[in-house]
């Protein structure tokens, strides 16, 4: 068997296999009030229906100031709950697990208003300058993804993934790039993962089911985060109970990367190692050899597939037939599966 393929267990929940649909923002809660349309309910359910093992939903705000844009998914307020858990049940028809990608955009917020960052600096000169958070509202937000983290369990989810990355809010707290601070919230590494440590500390009163966190392992930018520097956080993550970290990289400035098939896969393994945490593994990740070559020399313990999921929803049946493993087709689509 293709380790691809194989079963993998994290606290009680068994995904049957590696594969992962990684979180991809939609735009699609065309209302603009943060809830699920038919296009997720399309969307999310037919790559279940392709045979990835895990499907994770895109960003989804814990706050309303927190969207990316205003069409982003909210999990903020309990009537969302309702329309989660109908995606949460069409995924699950298939046999994937489902996953939630608990998010706040910070600085990099395009919705109306007051915007907030760990410091007043905006991302460039297109986006607003952002009012630094006094820590009530850092209380207030940590608060709001322990919300989440209810709701999410309400909704019937399996996993959840804390947002750290891609220039995001817990990502600009995170690196002394975008954290000027000068109170407990910046300065140290230790101080910089402070609002991300208590918000793992408030989802874990309320969660018992597997806990990610996606991380931007490199700014690409002098004075910035590098997968090194990230060595120390992830073994403080794993310390309070993290089971995986989704390892990205960027977005955090404006910077140039050199991108390339599994430019950064290298990193999930640097993390892996050093701070002995499963990572999962993302990025120009397209070929079934590719994803079977992460696997089997350990250099993650899960791929995560985005924009080749778009173009294929089916890439787990054409793996598994390239990599010799057998897999479960869906009965109406047997015939056309052999």
């Amino acid at each position: 068997m293709a380790k691809l393929f194989e079963n993998l267990t994290i606290k009680n929940v068994t995904f049957k296999n590696r594969i992962v649909m990684a979180p991809m923002c939609m735009y699609e809660s065309d209302g603009e009030d943060g809830r699920v349309t038919d296009w997720h309910r399309i969307h999310y359910p037919s790559r279940a229906v392709g045979g990835s093992g895990l499907i994770m939903l895109e960003a989804t705000a814990v706050q309303p100031q927190g969207r990316i844009s205003a069409r982003d998914l909210g999990i903020w307020e309990d009537s969302h709950v309702e329309g989660l858990t109908e995606l949460v049940r069409l995924i699950k028809i298939s046999g994937a697990k489902t996953a939630i990608q608990l998010a706040h955009a910070g600085r990099k917020a395009t919705v109306e208003g007051e915007i907030q960052a760990p410091s007043p600096l905006p991302f460039n000169e297109n986006y607003k300058t952002p009012v630094e958070m006094a820590k009530q509202e850092i209380k207030e937000t940590v608060n709001a993804f322990k919300q989440g983290a209810i709701r999410s369990d309400q909704a019937g989810f399996d996993v959840i993934e804390l947002h750290a990355a891609h220039g995001y809010l817990i990502n600009e707290f995170l690196s002394p790039l975008t954290n000027k601070r000068t109170d407990e919230y910046g300065g140290s590494a230790e101080n910089r993962y402070r609002f991300l440590r208590e918000i793992i500390d408030a989802v874990n009163e309320v969660w018992q089911k597997p806990l990610f966190v996606r991380i931007s392992a490199h700014d690409y930018t002098d004075g910035g985060m590098t997968p090194e520097l990230y060595i120390e956080m992830a073994s403080w993550m794993k310390q309070q109970g993290v089971d995986l970290i989704d390892v990205s990289s960027g977005a955090l400035v404006p910077a140039n990367i050199p991108v390339y098939p599994g430019y950064q896969v290298k990193f999930a393994e640097t993390i892996r190692q050093g701070a002995n945490i499963p990572t999962g593994a993302v990025g120009l990740i397209t070929s079934p050899l590719q994803a079977e070559e992460i696997l089997q020399n350990d250099r993650a313990d899960m791929v995560f597939l985005a924009r080749e999921l778009l173009r294929d929803p089916y890439w787990p049946y054409r793996a598994s037939k390239e990599l010799g493993a057998e897999i479960e087709a869906p009965v109406p689509y047997k015939r056309g599966w052999v």
